[in-house]
């Protein structure tokens, strides 16, 4: 909270010295802040209090400049970019680590982008153009190229020469052993490097078995490596086992946030990468067909209920208690997918372990049917003096509720089997199951109950 009301405060200081024109003292300001505040300063100005701010930022201090359009996001960032020349472009992404660049440059327009790339080739700095020849959301794209890495044949002394004379290398977790062909064959620490006789071959302390991950490796499952063994750092390799780069955690945080969020929109039907800032046209053609597949399937569960047009003609009081049912089997099902995509994403759930995920789910929509349903019962019986009413819709309840839980974890996990992203479309898809068998159910027990209701 004291943060952020810091950054309440800077915000407050940022729009009031360019409202004045106080050009030095803003300048001044920004650069005694961090780059991640300034990163959420610039997302709360407007447009134009946005550009002129980085633009005096670009003037005066590229690196820092860079650093925050780094911190903002590839695509927030490029919009900041798009607007200036190619030459003033390149020399700008010299600044920042070559990872973040390629980013940035994926998000610019194609042209631009192909004259910012043929600049910075001729300026021998092929390492963006390289990392944009992986495919997007691999290890390759997003790692670091800049990896230290020493020779197997090296002793301790040499080692320490080595790393004392490297000037490149931004940040060092680990120290990576290497044989003469690169090929990646060892790992060791600074510290077990300093604490043995300076005599001592590197073969001899290094630790043979490496995790490591391939270039064409999901970014998400880089995140679970990482995670998984409390890594600081993940070298990254090529088809021949060549050490080629590293993903350090910095990267590894970003990508966490970008699939969490790219999950939660694609749960609800929205795009992964559409944003406040997406202009609403972009926005309504992404959104749209999502909502058109739901409309079809809320046409089937419709004719669920005009097959059943006779028993609610007799018994009119079902129309009042059907969207509980199918209200209820919504958010049960939510609340399962919820779980189980979350599952699936941290590795937790796969095939081989979806019998006791099922069995679980399973037993909890039982239960939640079984104590919702009761109450439901006693409320329907309540408003209409009727028992049977009450009845049908408690046991209802306890089929609808079964059977959100079951399709909400089989079909995320049916999804991912057939490789599609199991946050997208499966709501669409739960809750037609979930509304077709809550109409089915309770009307279909309202047929078989009919000469009992009132």
């Amino acid at each position: 909270m004291a943060a952020q009301r810091r950054i309440d405060v800077v915000l407050d200081s940022v729009k009031r010295l360019l409202r004045i024109g106080a050009t030095a003292n803003l300048l001044n300001l920004l650069q005694k802040q961090h780059p991640a505040d300034l990163a959420s300063v610039f997302g709360s100005l407007l447009d134009t209090e946005r550009q002129a701010v980085f633009s005096l930022l670009v003037e005066r201090n590229g690196r820092l400049a860079m650093e925050t359009v780094s911190e903002m996001g590839p695509e927030e960032g490029a919009k900041l970019l798009t607007g200036r020349s190619a030459e003033e472009i390149a020399k700008l992404l010299q600044e920042i680590p070559s990872d973040d660049g390629a980013a940035l440059i994926d998000y610019l327009p194609e042209e631009l982008s192909a004259e910012v790339l043929e600049l910075m080739r001729r300026r021998e700095s092929g390492e963006v153009e390289s990392l944009l020849e992986y495919g997007e959301q691999t290890a390759g794209r997003i790692m670091n190229p800049q990896v230290f890495a020493l020779n197997e044949d090296l002793t301790v002394a040499e080692s320490i020469t080595a790393l004392q004379s490297s000037r490149d290398v931004e940040m060092v977790f680990y120290l990576y052993v290497v044989d003469a062909r690169r090929h990646l064959v060892g790992v060791t620490s600074l510290r077990r490097l300093l604490l043995v006789s300076p005599e001592t071959p590197l073969k001899r302390i290094m630790t043979p078995e490496v995790t490591s991950v391939r270039v064409d490796t999901d970014q998400e499952e880089v995140a679970r490596q990482v995670a998984s063994y409390n890594l600081l750092a993940v070298p990254v390799v090529d088809e021949e086992n060549k050490l080629v780069g590293v993903v350090t955690v910095d990267d590894v945080i970003d990508v966490i946030k970008d699939e969490a969020t790219e999950d939660l929109l694609r749960l609800a039907g929205v795009s992964g990468d559409e944003r406040i800032s997406t202009p609403a046209g972009e926005a309504l053609r992404k959104r749209l067909p999502w909502l058109a597949i739901n409309l079809v399937t809320a046409f089937v569960a419709a004719s669920v209920v005009a097959i059943f047009e006779g028993t609610i003609q007799q018994v009119t009081a079902l129309a009042i208690f059907m969207p509980v049912v199918a209200g209820m089997g919504g958010n049960a099902a939510t609340q399962t997918l919820t779980v189980v995509v979350r599952g699936l994403a941290l590795g937790e759930v796969s095939w081989s372990s979806a019998r006791k995920a099922l069995a679980k789910e399973a037993l909890i929509g039982i239960g939640n049917g079984l104590a919702l349903g009761v109450i439901a019962a006693a409320i329907a019986w309540g408003m209409k003096s009727d028992p049977v009413l009450g009845l049908v819709l408690g046991m209802a309840m306890v089929v609808n509720l079964f059977v959100a839980a079951t399709a909400g974890t089989l079909i995320p996990l049916g999804m991912k089997a057939l490789k599609v992203d199991p946050a997208l479309g499966s709501s669409v898809f739960i809750t037609t199951f979930t509304d077709v068998v809550g109409f089915a159910s309770f009307l279909g027990l309202a047929t078989v109950f009919l000469r009992y209701l009132v």
